[in-house]
């Protein structure tokens, strides 16, 4: 592609932006649309339009989004929102604070050269982008003094990035600190989660032993335990079908039928086969025999089914951060504590998983990845090498017609190779969480940050690396058969060059990517079909337009890749900060409005996630610190040891953070936990936050359920 090309496809993808905004701003101002475009502000009972629809004009969401402030984000979507912010401001502020000098500095000192004229045969862009490498380390001459400034501007952003990660660490601590401080009740800060429950003596029931055991070691603080088997999903499937077709029945008699058209199915194979029956009749029947076995299986349940794992409540937050915290046996595999998580985040399969099984299987899920990454780097270096136009052109010669018409060529020569990229790794996202799942984790938002590292790793080896290694490859594979020790040389000359392809991949992301998030087209329409011809109860409709969250497990870890892809390439071609910049800087503006009026929160880890994204913000610069300590001493500057204590100082900086912050991300500090309480917390309605729907009986005064649990003599308030 020529440089005139590159600005062209960066022109068209801005306005491809400018007209997914004005759409977003004309398709949010209908009533209509509302509960796509405002879901949240709706669920939280405001109106959907701050000083009415009126009002609205193209950039009201930006003036909107730039006046929030963060206590807004925490009010609206919760402190993990507050903190993702923290996050994207802490990035964008290294990158603008790096790019004031490289691009000032780095820029003239490179375009002043004249290396590439001297040897215009060597372009590291493979034949193209003549411009764009004059910007580059690749217009330097090796063993040049020009390269001094590149060697400090490598300490320079290095700098930068400790400096800003160490406020951001401070400031997320603050965060989470308050928070749990907070004077309202939360259930899960009264709560532990015990597993590896050893084996019960005979005449004695899982639920004695649990209660003696923490009843002897806090006396005066045990409230009571909760031993749960097996969680009923079916009966609440049976319940929403009758639902629907309930309101099947109802909208045909409204349709002039008076006595209405009963819904029927079949009763085989998804309702593909077997016996044609009333829809209405049978869920009932189906929903009243369940009930009755759900009743019989609730009592055999809490009273002799329990299995392996508990939840322990005190009557206190001090001791149930003290319990989290605290070795109770000897043994490394008997009664493990940890913190409970959220009632809504247990992933209550998980429980009982034991101690070793847990190890081994998380062991395994480790090799799986592994194994993934190694066999996906084959097919993403395989389409970054044929997915250029050359390529195509000898590999499908009758494409040749199309491709090489003007329009159709600049479009496809910008975007051909990064789309295929986004699509490809677009299927891998559910994969990785279910392989959290099933390592035996106990809670849904550490299965998220176990996908999100995961899924980060992936993308660095897959896309940064494997792009890099596979373009250059493809193209030097006679090169370095007729010279295998070229290889080295040859990939690190290329990274010049394949900055040209991470630009235009991070254009594509901010100018396309949140040009698509801001204007919901495609929840918009998935949400108009499923309601016109699917959904037919208000629980279908609702479930047809409810957001979700921000989804940190893919969010995450694509900004990892970005900010891995901008800093490596930060010095080598500096060209590509601006871009990096605009991709945060537009990233806060949009996800900010999405915060404020789209995504609901599904679970509150008080910024659990934070240690693992300053972890990946510290991977990357460390590699980028090995790339460039790697790239000076392939073009031979005699001072590139000087960079060698670049990377020490990285895993320096890293150890120290995590001694002084991690353990309060781990568990809650005693002296937050100790904070005074607006209210006495009514200890049976945190308790009975935690009994999963399927198991709490219709009658809540039921003896035998009463009987089921764990009981101690209670005084005071605690009612």
């Amino acid at each position: 592609m020529e440089f005139s090309s590159f600005l062209t496809s960066l022109g068209t993808s801005f306005i491809i932006f400018i007209i997914l905004m004005l759409l977003f701003t004309w398709l949010s101002a209908k009533r209509g649309n509302a509960v796509v475009y405002y879901p949240n502000r709706i669920l939280k009972g405001l109106e959907p339009w701050e000083g009415g629809l009126k009002t609205r004009n193209p950039l009201a969401w930006i003036r909107e989004a730039l006046s929030s402030t963060e206590q807004d984000i925490i009010n609206m979507s919760g402190i993990d929102t507050a903190v993702y912010f923290v996050f994207l401001g802490t990035v964008l502020g290294i990158l603008v604070l790096s790019g004031v000098v490289l691009l000032l500095v780095l820029l003239p000192t490179a375009s002043t050269d004249d290396e590439i004229k001297k040897n215009a045969k060597s372009t590291t862009s493979k034949g193209t982008f003549n411009d764009l490498d004059k910007l580059s380390m690749a217009n330097i001459e090796e063993r040049s003094p020009r390269l001094w400034a590149f060697l400090i501007a490598v300490y320079w952003v290095s700098l930068v990035t400790y400096v800003l990660s160490w406020k951001a660490y401070k400031r997320v601590s603050a965060l989470r600190a308050n928070a749990l401080m907070s004077p309202e009740v939360k259930p899960e800060q009264f709560a532990v989660l015990v597993r590896d429950l050893p084996d019960v003596t005979p005449g004695q029931t899982r639920k004695e032993q649990v209660d003696s055991y923490f009843k002897s070691i806090y006396p005066d603080t045990f409230y009571r335990s909760l031993v749960v088997d097996k969680i009923w999903a079916e009966l609440e499937g049976y319940r929403k079908k009758l639902a629907r077709t309930e309101a099947i029945y109802e909208e045909s008699i409204r349709k002039g039928n008076s006595e209405g058209k009963r819904p029927t199915n079949k009763t085989g194979f998804l309702g593909l086969c077997g016996k044609q029956v009333d829809s209405i009749e049978y869920y009932n029947e189906k929903i009243k025999k369940m009930t009755q076995k759900l009743e019989a299986e609730q009592k055999v349940t809490l009273r002799e089914k329990q299995l392996g794992a508990a939840l322990v409540f005190f009557t206190d937050r001090v001791t149930a951060a003290l319990a989290a915290q605290s070795l109770h046996a000897q043994i490394v595999d008997k009664w493990t504590v940890t913190d409970a998580p959220e009632p809504r985040q247990l992933i209550w399969t998980n429980l009982t998983i034991k101690f070793f099984v847990r190890i081994v299987r998380q062991y395994m899920v480790y090799v799986l990845v592994f194994l993934t990454i190694v066999f996906y780097m084959i097919p993403i270096g395989f389409i970054s090498a044929i997915t250029t136009l050359e390529n195509l052109r000898k590999l499908l010669p009758f494409l040749k017609p199309i491709v090489d018409q003007v329009q159709i060529k600049t479009v496809l020569e910008a975007y051909l190779p990064q789309l295929a990229l986004i699509i490809f790794l677009a299927l891998l996202p559910m994969f990785l969480l279910f392989l959290s799942k099933i390592e035996g984790i106990p809670s849904g938002s550490h299965v998220i940050r176990a996908a999100s590292g995961k899924y980060f790793y992936f993308s660095v080896l897959n896309v940064f690396i494997g792009v890099t290694i596979g373009g250059t490859l493809f193209d030097t594979l006679k090169s370095v058969e007729e010279e295998p020790n070229s290889l080295v040389p040859l990939l690190a000359k290329s990274l010049p060059g394949n900055a040209t392809f991470f630009i235009t991949f991070v254009a594509l992301k901010f100018f396309v990517g949140y040009g698509l998030e801001l204007s919901r087209i495609v929840p918009l329409i998935i949400y108009h079909l499923r309601r016109k011809y699917l959904c037919k109860s208000e629980a279908e409709i609702r479930e047809a337009w409810f957001p979700g969250d921000i989804s940190y497990a893919t969010r995450v870890p694509s900004d990892m890749l970005i900010i891995t892809i901008v800093l490596c390439y930060s010095v080598i071609a500096p060209v590509i900060i601006p871009f990096g910049v605009l991709y945060f800087a537009l990233g806060w503006l949009v996800l900010r409005n999405q915060a404020l009026k789209v995504y609901v929160p599904s679970y509150e880890s008080y910024g659990r996630m934070w240690p693992h994204m300053h972890t990946r913000i510290m991977g990357a610069l460390l590699l980028y610190q090995v790339t460039m300590l790697g790239y000076f001493g392939v073009i031979q500057f005699y001072y590139t040891p000087i960079l060698i204590p670049a990377p020490i100082l990285s895993l320096l900086f890293y150890y120290v953070c995590r001694r002084k912050f991690y353990n309060a991300f781990c568990h809650t500090a005693l002296e937050v936990a100790s904070q005074e309480l607006k209210e006495t917390p009514n200890m049976e309605l945190i308790f009975r936050s935690y009994i999963p729907p399927s198991l709490i009986p219709e009658k809540q005064e039921d003896e035998q359920f009463e009987g089921a649990l764990s009981r101690v003599s209670r005084t005071g308030t605690f009612v």
